[in-house]
């Protein structure tokens, strides 16, 4: 456990003090007008000269006023601690005693960020379920027809060469002309994604038996569909987990970009979204790690799975 846990909370350190040196530049030009309008002497004196000034000279010219470098309101680099308190007040604080938060309201408020990120989970979760039933569907395809194994993967490799937010808007108005609205745009968009991790893990893994292995199955006569379910779908199931919790990464993704070109008012992207028209740039980070926290959770219950099926099969993981 120690071992474990020493080099990550070194690494969060690290990760922690660079970021607050990195918040001094980035907020040095909204610190100096504030201490400019609060009757302070700043260099340059002006606005004007400040905008076309460098950052990093205007830091060591003004030593004294850095201190508000990481309580700005509108930083363009919100300082970490300006993060976590956001998280928690649009969190603990607007689902527990928010205007229509549990207490009051007995339901999660509809601008608590557990809300969102429960939205954006419901559209990632059905998104990985289509994308992982299909990528499993196409590589017991490819592993078993030459002709798919040609004309199949080199598009599957094609497909993720596009960039998603340039597809996503196209995906969200071609359904939405015929009709369909709601989760399923976000959920295919999160296919989309996901699908290929599960063909190239479920691919890799349904191939790895060796000839030995096969031969042995040939002497006993075994047929194609008991080679498949005795030796080549158990091999794959460690290559399945691991191709899992890339796809359900990849998925949350695709649900965040699917809701940033629909205009939604629900969801993280949506949160992001509305951050970014209202220079609010704190609630876009808080957004931010919400998501990565509702990554991490799926990938953790993946992992879980994961251990227990190797368990019940005899793998040791």
């Amino acid at each position: 456990m120690k071992q474990t846990f020493v080099p990550v909370l070194t690494v969060i350190a690290a990760i922690a003090a660079i970021w607050y040196i990195a918040c001094v530049p980035m907020n040095i030009r909204e610190v100096l007008t504030t201490a400019e309008r609060a009757g302070a002497v700043v260099y340059p004196e002006t606005a004007v000269e400040r905008r076309d000034a460098g950052a990093i000279g205007m830091v060591f010219a003004n030593t004294g006023e850095l201190g508000a470098s990481w309580s700005v309101e509108r930083a363009r680099l919100p300082a970490p601690h300006q993060v976590v308190v956001e998280m928690w007040d649009s969190t603990f604080g607007e689902e527990l005693f928010g205007r229509r938060g549990i207490v009051r309201s007995g339901t999660l408020s509809n601008r608590g960020l557990f809300y969102h990120a429960g939205i954006t989970l419901s559209a990632t979760l059905l998104g990985f379920a289509i994308g992982a039933g299909l990528g499993v569907i196409l590589a017991v395809g490819i592993v078993h027809s030459k002709a798919m194994d040609m004309s199949v993967m080199p598009w599957a490799i094609v497909s993720q060469t596009i960039p998603i937010i340039a597809i996503a808007p196209m995906i969200i108005v071609v359904l939405y002309s015929i009709g369909v609205q709601g989760i399923l745009p976000k959920a295919i968009i999160s296919a989309y994604l996901s699908f290929f991790p599960v063909v190239v893990g479920m691919v890799k893994g349904l191939r790895s038996p060796d000839h030995m292995q096969l031969d042995l199955l040939r002497t006993y006569n075994a047929s194609k569909s008991q080679s498949f379910w005795m030796l080549r779908l158990p091999s794959s199931v460690p290559y399945l987990f691991t191709s899992m919790k890339i796809a359900m990464a990849a998925s949350l993704v695709g649900a965040i970009v699917g809701e940033l070109p629909t205009g939604a008012v629900r969801g993280l992207g949506a949160r992001m979204l509305a951050g970014s028209y209202y220079g609010q740039t704190v609630q876009i980070w808080s957004a931010l790690f919400m998501a990565a926290l509702v990554a991490a959770g799926m990938v953790g219950l993946i992992g879980w799975l994961e251990r227990r099926t190797l368990r019940r099969m005899g793998v040791q993981s």
